[in-house]
């Protein structure tokens, strides 16, 4: 592990980016607190002009529970600047060709691989995930601008033919400002899915992270501006809950994009039925995993840890729900225990780590209060679910939770119906295929779905049945750019990370072209 003068280092070398970015505290807003400047409008850092009606929020190191600064959430002058930069800049960016939009997003790209590190360290600190994970979602949010950069130029419409030679044409066009805000899970993954498709087809960006996470997508305000796209094609509005509000019914606002919990996201789909807004949303999960007789098992175990224990459990797509064939059930539970009990859990910093720290101490304890009530309704621990202090007195604040394995689980248990959000993995036994395509639908959310088999013929069979928008066979939790992924069900609407994505960000006008005289009655 590493020691507390390699920690320091890190930290020193991650504050010497924020300095240079001008993040460091200031007083602001008629107060005597000390505030981020965080907001990002039409290309400068700048702090809020006016305060939401909520209180300010305390940014803090999940790692140490050391407090990073102080967050104050916009209120409605600050975030129609905001949009009024969006719009202003759309007039320009809008009519640029999808050649130049593509070129553009390309260097945007090449800038975030150059400065890759310095992204990653703010990862880190903003969300006390591995350094391995963090350089994983980095990697990914520069793949995820060179691969609309590319397809940016195939947008394109259709030649419709009609009678006397008449015809129509099609053409796609962008719709605006487009909003987006983000989990705190995975802040610069996120906030590149929402951005660069938006970008690629024309649209202007106003961006809302998570108040818990708000570092990185400042850091990719700079990039984006460095890479030559005109001043408020990207903007970047901190805040808490009532920003998000004040985004999302702002009238020059033409889409939302979110990414979060079932309930805000009906909210936000409220709030833009209001203004008859555009919107897609990603939302939570409550995945199977179904593990057949024939499996490879070293290969299931695998797929299993993948799906349940990156991020510190903390993914959307968790496959928490592990239905295991009855006739392999103990000596598949007896490896996946072996195997998660020799995961490290450690400094965040460390390469050598498996599993940071959970996101808040208010998570943590929503989690264990999960496992607790398990155990309380018959659930069995077969390893993990206690909080780790760990040695480096730096760290000591941190909240890390042993990954969890429950066996003895049945499917109306609270840990098997709820979406849990933390390194806890349910064991349910089944005996057949129909039955356990039954138990795992029987669920209204529907964002990911597995399954292990030797059986080509079972495998897409079984996948045909299951009623969920992203799905893997032999395999768990892995999002190639250009890998359509969202959910059934309550887990979303819409596509992200793909070439579909562009229709979310895109509206078709049709042009219908009259070769001959009007045919009229009157």
């Amino acid at each position: 592990m590493l020691t507390v003068n390699t920690h320091l280092r890190n930290i020193r070398n991650y504050c010497r980016s924020v300095n240079r970015l001008s993040l460091a505290c200031r007083s602001c807003c008629n107060n005597n607190i000390n505030f981020l400047k965080l907001n990002y409008i039409n290309g400068n850092l700048c702090h809020v002009t006016d305060q939401a009606e909520e209180s300010s929020i305390e940014v803090r190191e999940p790692a140490s529970n050391a407090i990073i600064g102080n967050l104050a959430s916009s209120g409605p002058k600050t975030v129609d600047a905001g949009v009024r930069s969006a719009a202003s800049a759309f007039l320009e960016w809008s009519t640029q060709t999808s050649v130049d939009r593509g070129r553009a997003l390309i260097r945007v790209s090449r800038l975030l691989q150059q400065r890759s590190e310095e992204f990653v360290k703010m990862e880190v600190r903003d969300t006390g995930k591995p350094i391995q994970e963090a350089r994983a979602d980095v990697q990914s949010a520069v793949d995820c601008f060179e691969y609309f950069g590319g397809i940016a130029s195939t947008l394109s419409g259709q030649h419709l033919e009609f009678a006397n030679h008449s015809f129509a044409y099609t053409r796609r066009e962008p719709l605006g400002v487009c909003v987006g805000i983000g989990a705190w899970n995975f802040p610069i993954q996120i906030v590149s899915w929402k951005t660069a498709p938006a970008l690629a087809c024309g649209n202007t960006v106003v961006y809302k992270p998570s108040q818990m996470t708000p570092l990185t997508s400042s850091l990719l305000g700079e990039i984006i501006t460095e890479a030559g796209l005109p001043l408020g094609c990207f903007n970047v509005i901190q805040g808490g809950p009532h920003t998000g509000t004040l985004l999302c019914q702002h009238p020059s606002v033409a889409k939302v994009s979110f990414t979060g919990s079932v309930p805000v996201g009906k909210k936000i789909m409220s709030y833009c039925s209001e203004g008859v807004k555009h919107s897609t949303i990603e939302l939570g999960g409550k995945s199977p995993l179904i593990i057949f007789k024939d499996s490879d098992i070293d290969n299931a175990i695998s797929g299993a840890l993948m799906a349940n224990f990156l991020s510190q459990g903390q993914v959307c797509s968790n496959a928490t729900r592990v239905f295991v064939h009855s006739s392999i059930i103990d000596d598949f539970v007896a490896r996946l225990v072996e195997r998660t009990k020799k995961m490290i859990i450690g400094d965040p910093f460390d390469p050598e780590t498996q599993v940071g720290a959970l996101i808040s101490e208010e998570h943590f304890h929503r989690v264990k209060g999960y496992i607790d009530q398990a155990i309380n309704e018959g659930a069995r621990v077969r390893c993990g679910g206690e909080r780790i202090m760990l040695r480096n007195p730096k760290l000591a604040g941190g909240f890390y939770l042993s990954p969890c394995i429950l066996d003895s689980c049945h499917d109306d248990m609270t840990i098997v119906k709820e979406e849990v959000f933390g390194p806890v993995l349910s064991i349910l036994s089944f005996n057949d295929e129909e039955e356990v395509i039954n138990r795992a639908n029987n669920t209204h959310f529907g964002l990911s779905a597995g399954i292990f088999t030797k059986d080509i013929q079972r495998a897409h069979r079984v996948i045909g049945k299951l009623q969920a928008g992203s799905c893997w066979i032999n395999n768990y939790n892995i999002y190639p750019t250009g890998y359509p992924f969202g959910g059934y069900k309550h887990s979303g609407i819409g596509r992200e990370n793909c070439v579909q994505t562009l229709d979310h960000y895109s509206q078709l006008k049709t042009v219908y072209v009259e070769m001959g005289d009007v045919d009229c009655p009157f």
